[in-house]
Protein backbone atom coordinates (compact mmCIF):
# COMPACT_ATOMS: atom_id res chain seq x y z
CA UNK A 1 0.00 0.00 0.00
CA UNK A 2 1.38 3.47 -0.80
CA UNK A 3 2.91 5.40 2.10
CA UNK A 4 0.56 8.34 1.60
CA UNK A 5 -3.09 8.12 0.55
CA UNK A 6 -4.77 11.41 -0.29
CA UNK A 7 -8.55 11.58 -0.49
CA UNK A 8 -10.32 14.94 -0.46
CA UNK A 9 -13.71 15.64 1.09
CA UNK A 10 -15.37 15.46 -2.33
CA UNK A 11 -14.11 11.87 -2.68
CA UNK A 12 -15.43 10.90 0.74
CA UNK A 13 -18.86 12.50 0.23
CA UNK A 14 -19.15 10.97 -3.23
CA UNK A 15 -18.29 7.50 -1.93
CA UNK A 16 -20.90 7.75 0.85
CA UNK A 17 -23.57 8.92 -1.63
CA UNK A 18 -22.75 5.93 -3.86
CA UNK A 19 -22.88 3.49 -0.93
CA UNK A 20 -26.14 4.96 0.42
CA UNK A 21 -27.91 4.95 -2.96
CA UNK A 22 -26.35 1.76 -4.35
CA UNK A 23 -25.62 3.58 -7.58
CA UNK A 24 -22.66 5.51 -9.00
CA UNK A 25 -25.09 7.46 -11.21
CA UNK A 26 -27.28 8.51 -8.27
CA UNK A 27 -24.23 9.18 -6.11
CA UNK A 28 -22.69 11.44 -8.76
CA UNK A 29 -25.97 13.35 -9.05
CA UNK A 30 -26.13 13.95 -5.29
CA UNK A 31 -22.48 15.05 -5.35
CA UNK A 32 -23.12 17.42 -8.30
CA UNK A 33 -20.48 15.63 -10.39
CA UNK A 34 -20.53 14.32 -13.95
CA UNK A 35 -20.83 10.54 -14.07
CA UNK A 36 -17.44 10.17 -15.78
CA UNK A 37 -15.79 12.32 -13.12
CA UNK A 38 -17.45 10.37 -10.30
CA UNK A 39 -16.42 7.02 -11.79
CA UNK A 40 -12.84 8.26 -12.14
CA UNK A 41 -12.75 9.39 -8.51
CA UNK A 42 -14.03 6.01 -7.29
CA UNK A 43 -11.46 4.20 -9.44
CA UNK A 44 -8.78 6.53 -8.08
CA UNK A 45 -9.71 5.61 -4.50
CA UNK A 46 -9.55 1.91 -5.34
CA UNK A 47 -6.19 2.32 -7.08
CA UNK A 48 -4.78 4.28 -4.13
CA UNK A 49 -5.88 1.61 -1.64
CA UNK A 50 -5.04 -1.33 -3.85
CA UNK A 51 -8.40 -3.06 -3.24
CA UNK A 52 -11.86 -2.91 -4.86
CA UNK A 53 -14.32 -0.87 -2.81
CA UNK A 54 -17.46 -1.68 -4.79
CA UNK A 55 -18.94 -4.77 -6.39
CA UNK A 56 -20.38 -3.70 -9.77
CA UNK A 57 -23.70 -5.54 -10.24
CA UNK A 58 -26.31 -5.40 -12.98
CA UNK A 59 -28.71 -3.48 -10.77
CA UNK A 60 -26.16 -1.11 -9.22
CA UNK A 61 -23.27 -1.39 -6.80
CA UNK A 62 -22.71 -2.57 -3.25
CA UNK A 63 -19.68 -2.03 -1.02
CA UNK A 64 -17.11 -4.75 -0.50
CA UNK A 65 -15.80 -5.40 3.02
CA UNK A 66 -13.06 -2.87 2.31
CA UNK A 67 -15.70 -0.47 1.00
CA UNK A 68 -17.71 -0.78 4.19
CA UNK A 69 -14.59 0.05 6.20
CA UNK A 70 -13.91 3.12 4.04
CA UNK A 71 -17.54 4.23 4.36
CA UNK A 72 -17.38 3.89 8.15
CA UNK A 73 -14.26 6.03 8.42
CA UNK A 74 -15.51 8.52 5.82
CA UNK A 75 -18.61 9.16 7.95
CA UNK A 76 -16.46 9.72 11.02
CA UNK A 77 -14.19 12.16 9.15
CA UNK A 78 -17.10 14.16 7.72
CA UNK A 79 -18.88 14.24 11.08
CA UNK A 80 -15.73 15.56 12.73
CA UNK A 81 -15.48 18.26 10.05
CA UNK A 82 -19.10 19.25 10.77
CA UNK A 83 -18.36 19.37 14.50
CA UNK A 84 -15.30 21.53 13.91
CA UNK A 85 -17.15 23.94 11.60
CA UNK A 86 -20.01 24.23 14.07
CA UNK A 87 -17.77 24.95 17.04
CA UNK A 88 -15.60 27.49 15.22
CA UNK A 89 -18.62 29.23 13.72
CA UNK A 90 -20.17 29.36 17.18
CA UNK A 91 -17.08 31.11 18.51
CA UNK A 92 -17.26 33.53 15.60
CA UNK A 93 -20.82 34.43 16.53
CA UNK A 94 -22.68 32.53 13.82
CA UNK A 95 -23.49 28.78 13.85
CA UNK A 96 -22.91 27.06 10.49
CA UNK A 97 -23.07 23.51 9.19
CA UNK A 98 -25.16 20.81 7.51
CA UNK A 99 -27.41 18.24 9.19
CA UNK A 100 -28.68 15.03 7.58
CA UNK A 101 -32.19 14.23 8.81
CA UNK A 102 -34.14 11.07 7.89
CA UNK A 103 -37.89 11.03 8.41
CA UNK A 104 -41.00 8.96 7.83
CA UNK A 105 -43.77 10.13 5.48
CA UNK A 106 -46.12 11.64 8.06
CA UNK A 107 -43.53 13.91 9.62
CA UNK A 108 -42.22 15.12 6.25
CA UNK A 109 -45.68 15.86 4.91
CA UNK A 110 -47.56 17.24 7.89
CA UNK A 111 -45.20 18.40 10.63
CA UNK A 112 -41.73 19.26 9.32
CA UNK A 113 -42.50 21.92 6.67
CA UNK A 114 -43.51 24.58 9.19
CA UNK A 115 -40.99 23.52 11.85
CA UNK A 116 -38.06 23.41 9.42
CA UNK A 117 -39.03 26.68 7.77
CA UNK A 118 -38.88 28.46 11.13
CA UNK A 119 -35.54 26.82 11.97
CA UNK A 120 -33.90 27.54 8.61
CA UNK A 121 -35.07 31.16 8.65
CA UNK A 122 -33.54 31.69 12.09
CA UNK A 123 -30.31 29.79 11.21
CA UNK A 124 -29.36 30.95 7.70
CA UNK A 125 -25.93 29.26 7.81
CA UNK A 126 -27.29 25.78 8.68
CA UNK A 127 -28.52 23.54 5.86
CA UNK A 128 -30.62 20.39 6.27
CA UNK A 129 -30.48 17.32 4.03
CA UNK A 130 -33.96 15.78 4.49
CA UNK A 131 -34.72 12.31 3.12
CA UNK A 132 -37.78 10.07 3.45
CA UNK A 133 -37.33 6.53 4.78
CA UNK A 134 -39.48 3.88 6.57
CA UNK A 135 -39.03 4.03 10.35
CA UNK A 136 -37.26 0.66 10.66
CA UNK A 137 -34.74 1.65 7.97
CA UNK A 138 -34.10 5.00 9.66
CA UNK A 139 -33.11 3.16 12.85
CA UNK A 140 -30.62 0.95 11.02
CA UNK A 141 -29.13 3.91 9.14
CA UNK A 142 -28.70 5.91 12.34
CA UNK A 143 -26.91 2.97 13.93
CA UNK A 144 -24.71 2.73 10.81
CA UNK A 145 -23.93 6.46 11.21
CA UNK A 146 -25.48 7.27 7.82
CA UNK A 147 -27.27 10.28 9.36
CA UNK A 148 -27.22 12.27 12.57
CA UNK A 149 -30.96 12.47 13.22
CA UNK A 150 -34.12 10.56 12.37
CA UNK A 151 -37.84 10.90 12.98
CA UNK A 152 -39.63 7.57 13.39
CA UNK A 153 -42.90 6.13 14.66
CA UNK A 154 -42.74 4.51 18.09
CA UNK A 155 -43.56 1.14 16.51
CA UNK A 156 -39.89 0.96 15.48
CA UNK A 157 -37.37 -0.56 17.89
CA UNK A 158 -35.35 2.45 19.11
CA UNK A 159 -33.87 0.70 22.17
CA UNK A 160 -30.34 1.15 20.78
CA UNK A 161 -30.86 4.87 20.20
CA UNK A 162 -31.69 7.92 22.27
CA UNK A 163 -35.08 9.47 21.53
CA UNK A 164 -37.28 12.43 22.40
CA UNK A 165 -40.98 13.02 21.65
CA UNK A 166 -41.66 15.00 18.48
CA UNK A 167 -45.40 14.89 17.61
CA UNK A 168 -48.44 12.69 18.22
CA UNK A 169 -49.67 11.22 14.93
CA UNK A 170 -52.88 9.27 14.37
CA UNK A 171 -53.60 7.31 11.19
CA UNK A 172 -57.21 7.08 10.02
CA UNK A 173 -59.11 5.37 7.23
CA UNK A 174 -60.80 7.65 4.72
CA UNK A 175 -63.55 6.31 2.48
CA UNK A 176 -66.19 7.60 0.06
CA UNK A 177 -69.64 8.07 1.57
CA UNK A 178 -70.89 5.25 -0.63
CA UNK A 179 -68.48 2.65 0.82
CA UNK A 180 -70.32 0.01 2.85
CA UNK A 181 -69.16 0.76 6.38
CA UNK A 182 -72.71 1.58 7.55
CA UNK A 183 -72.68 3.68 10.71
CA UNK A 184 -69.32 2.43 11.88
CA UNK A 185 -66.98 5.04 13.30
CA UNK A 186 -64.08 2.66 13.84
CA UNK A 187 -62.74 -0.24 11.77
CA UNK A 188 -59.80 -2.61 11.91
CA UNK A 189 -57.24 -2.47 9.13
CA UNK A 190 -58.14 -6.09 8.29
CA UNK A 191 -61.72 -4.98 7.52
CA UNK A 192 -60.48 -2.17 5.32
CA UNK A 193 -58.35 -4.59 3.29
CA UNK A 194 -61.53 -6.03 1.82
CA UNK A 195 -61.78 -2.81 -0.23
CA UNK A 196 -59.72 -1.33 -3.05
CA UNK A 197 -57.07 1.15 -1.89
CA UNK A 198 -55.75 4.46 -3.07
CA UNK A 199 -52.10 4.65 -2.06
CA UNK A 200 -48.89 6.62 -2.17
CA UNK A 201 -45.99 5.63 -4.41
CA UNK A 202 -44.20 2.38 -3.60
CA UNK A 203 -41.15 4.22 -2.28
CA UNK A 204 -43.26 6.06 0.30
CA UNK A 205 -42.39 5.14 3.88
CA UNK A 206 -46.08 5.02 4.88
CA UNK A 207 -46.98 2.79 1.92
CA UNK A 208 -44.22 0.35 2.87
CA UNK A 209 -45.46 0.39 6.48
CA UNK A 210 -49.04 -0.43 5.41
CA UNK A 211 -47.86 -3.22 3.11
CA UNK A 212 -45.93 -4.69 6.04
CA UNK A 213 -49.02 -4.56 8.29
CA UNK A 214 -51.12 -6.30 5.61
CA UNK A 215 -48.43 -8.97 5.25
CA UNK A 216 -48.44 -9.58 9.01
CA UNK A 217 -52.20 -10.17 8.78
CA UNK A 218 -51.68 -12.61 5.93
CA UNK A 219 -53.74 -10.36 3.67
CA UNK A 220 -53.15 -8.44 0.44
CA UNK A 221 -53.67 -4.72 -0.05
CA UNK A 222 -55.08 -4.13 -3.55
CA UNK A 223 -53.90 -0.67 -4.56
CA UNK A 224 -55.73 0.62 -7.63
CA UNK A 225 -53.73 3.82 -8.07
CA UNK A 226 -50.63 5.40 -6.52
CA UNK A 227 -50.16 9.13 -6.03
CA UNK A 228 -47.45 11.43 -4.70
CA UNK A 229 -49.32 13.43 -2.03
CA UNK A 230 -51.98 13.06 0.66
CA UNK A 231 -53.93 15.87 -1.00
CA UNK A 232 -54.18 13.86 -4.22
CA UNK A 233 -55.03 10.68 -2.28
CA UNK A 234 -57.90 12.41 -0.48
CA UNK A 235 -59.32 13.77 -3.73
CA UNK A 236 -59.14 10.36 -5.41
CA UNK A 237 -60.97 8.78 -2.46
CA UNK A 238 -63.62 11.51 -2.68
CA UNK A 239 -64.07 10.54 -6.33
CA UNK A 240 -64.93 6.99 -5.25
CA UNK A 241 -61.84 5.10 -6.44
CA UNK A 242 -61.20 3.37 -3.12
CA UNK A 243 -60.25 3.84 0.53
CA UNK A 244 -56.96 5.05 1.99
CA UNK A 245 -55.00 5.29 5.23
CA UNK A 246 -53.67 8.80 5.90
CA UNK A 247 -52.68 10.86 8.95
CA UNK A 248 -55.71 12.42 10.66
CA UNK A 249 -54.25 15.90 10.10
CA UNK A 250 -54.25 15.27 6.33
CA UNK A 251 -57.90 14.12 6.37
CA UNK A 252 -59.23 17.05 8.40
CA UNK A 253 -59.35 19.49 5.50
CA UNK A 254 -61.55 17.18 3.42
CA UNK A 255 -63.87 15.74 6.04
CA UNK A 256 -65.88 18.96 6.37
CA UNK A 257 -67.01 18.89 2.74
CA UNK A 258 -69.25 15.90 3.47
CA UNK A 259 -68.03 13.72 0.59
CA UNK A 260 -65.50 11.82 2.68
CA UNK A 261 -65.88 9.55 5.69
CA UNK A 262 -63.10 9.49 8.29
CA UNK A 263 -63.02 6.33 10.42
CA UNK A 264 -60.72 5.61 13.34
CA UNK A 265 -58.45 2.59 12.94
CA UNK A 266 -58.62 0.25 15.93
CA UNK A 267 -55.13 -1.18 15.36
CA UNK A 268 -52.57 -0.21 18.00
CA UNK A 269 -50.01 0.90 15.40
CA UNK A 270 -52.44 3.54 14.04
CA UNK A 271 -52.13 5.78 17.12
CA UNK A 272 -48.46 6.55 17.40
CA UNK A 273 -45.90 8.85 18.88
CA UNK A 274 -43.35 10.27 16.47
CA UNK A 275 -39.86 10.34 17.98
CA UNK A 276 -36.73 12.23 17.06
CA UNK A 277 -33.76 9.91 17.47
CA UNK A 278 -29.97 9.99 17.51
CA UNK A 279 -27.20 7.65 18.53
CA UNK A 280 -26.29 10.16 21.26
CA UNK A 281 -27.73 13.64 21.64
CA UNK A 282 -24.71 14.62 23.72
CA UNK A 283 -22.34 13.82 20.84
CA UNK A 284 -24.29 15.64 18.12
CA UNK A 285 -22.70 18.49 16.19
CA UNK A 286 -23.87 21.91 17.36
CA UNK A 287 -26.04 22.48 14.25
CA UNK A 288 -27.76 19.11 14.79
CA UNK A 289 -28.27 19.85 18.48
CA UNK A 290 -29.85 23.22 17.67
CA UNK A 291 -32.17 21.46 15.22
CA UNK A 292 -33.25 18.96 17.89
CA UNK A 293 -33.96 21.79 20.34
CA UNK A 294 -36.08 23.59 17.72
CA UNK A 295 -38.06 20.50 16.71
CA UNK A 296 -38.73 19.48 20.33
CA UNK A 297 -39.77 22.98 21.43
CA UNK A 298 -43.42 23.43 22.56
CA UNK A 299 -45.74 23.97 19.61
CA UNK A 300 -49.36 24.82 18.95
CA UNK A 301 -51.52 21.86 17.94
Amino acid sequence: MPAAIRFDLVDLRLFLHVVDTGSITAGSRLSHLALASASARIRGMEDALGVPLLDRLRGGVKPTKAGLAVAHHARLVLQQIEHMQGEIADYAGGLAGRVRLLSNTAAITDYLPQALAAFLNSHPAIDVDLEERPSHLIVSQLLAQAAELGIVADSADVSSLESRPFRRDRLVLIAPRSTGFGRLRQVAFAQALAHDFVGLSEDSALQQHLALQAERLGLHMRTRIRLRSFEAVCRMVEAGVGVAVVPAIAAEGHAGAGTLRVLKLSDDWADRQLLICARSFEQLSLPALRLVEALCAPHKE
